[in-house]
């Protein structure tokens, strides 16, 4: 395993991080326990959870299973969670109010079964609260050792500046993490959410390295498997349901064919060779699905594979919208 720095916080970490969202979910407590240990014996130091995983009907599942596998070897350990997400039966145990977050997390710590949590992350932007509301709640939480790290997620790229320019005029701890969606298949990030994370020194865990399973190889313009995300989830049949995304799983299983590697570990290792990402978050439902992943640790893709993959889709238009002024 390789290791990198969390942006400039000085903490190392692993260059995968395991996200827990299936534990309590489509990974029973045994199968979350047999993947936890591979990561551990792979190397992998770097956890990533949510109050609301595995899902709202059974929020903070993962955070409790995750505890009870870290209790032995917390110190040696960097665990992540979040909030934002509906977690209990209020209309206000969600979202981003100073309130909330403060018995968010108490809550998860409880579950969690430690005294604080290396990278609290706002798991969605709130344009329902004052965003200084939100981030004093983590100025305190930090102060109070709870949260070491203020992090954001799911955030635009003029949110996160508008935060960290809060954060210097009050002098407050700054964020020190970022996780945007990233992958072959949405590469939105490219554009103004890694190069501010380039500029400001901030690290980058992104999620859906394999696009919810659609870089997996299972996917093509007529491929279809059983079952899966792609198919039975309507989130994810939303993100990814135009015919074009599929065109691009099939032109990625024909490229990762003729390399003889698995598509999985391609994908992955594709988002980990771009310099502003810290560690990509990989999640699997099972040790079979978790391998080809930790494979990328491991592979080794140069400059010129690099730039075959990328050229299988398209790079989003520049933040200007010139395209020919782009090169």
């Amino acid at each position: 395993m390789q290791y990198t720095m969390l942006g400039d916080t000085g903490v190392e970490v692993s260059r995968v991080c395991f996200g827990t969202m299936s534990f309590g979910g489509d990974a029973d407590r045994q199968t979350s326990a047999a993947m936890y240990r591979r990561c551990r014996d792979a190397g992998i130091n770097f956890f990533d959870c949510a109050d609301v995983y595995p899902g709202a009907d059974a929020a903070g599942v993962s955070e409790e299973i995750l505890g009870s596998l870290i209790r032995s070897e917390r110190d040696q350990l960097v665990i992540s969670t979040k909030v934002y997400g509906k977690v209990g039966p209020d209309r206000n145990d969600q979202r981003l109010s100073r309130r909330h977050m403060m018995r968010a997390v108490e809550n998860s710590l409880q579950r969690l079964g430690t005294d604080r949590v290396e990278l609290y992350f706002l798991h969605n932007f709130d344009d329902l609260t004052a965003m200084e509301e939100s981030l004093r709640a983590m100025e305190d939480l930090v102060r109070a050792g709870k949260i070491l790290y203020p992090a954001v997620s799911n955030w635009a790229a003029w949110q996160i500046a508008s935060a960290i320019g809060a954060a210097e005029m009050h002098n407050w701890r700054r964020l020190a993490c970022l996780q945007p969606m990233y992958s072959l298949a949405k590469r939105q990030a490219e554009v103004e959410i890694l190069p501010l994370a380039r500029a400001r020194n901030l690290a980058v865990i992104s999620y859906s390295p394999v696009g919810g399973g659609l870089l997996s190889g299972k996917y093509g313009r007529k491929a279809r498997p059983g079952q899966g995300r792609l198919l039975d989830n309507a989130m994810y049949k939303k993100r990814y349901g135009e015919g074009s995304y599929y065109e691009l799983a099939e032109r990625f299983s024909r490229h990762c064919a003729g390399r003889a590697v698995h598509p999985v570990t391609v994908a992955v290792a594709w988002v980990m060779a771009n310099d502003a990402v810290t560690a990509p978050i990989v999640g699997a439902r099972n040790l079979q699905q978790l391998e080809p992943a930790l494979a990328a640790a491991e592979l080794e893709m140069d400059p010129d594979w690099y730039a075959e993959v990328s050229a299988l889709s398209p790079a989003p238009p520049p933040a200007h919208d010139r395209s020919e002024a782009a090169e």
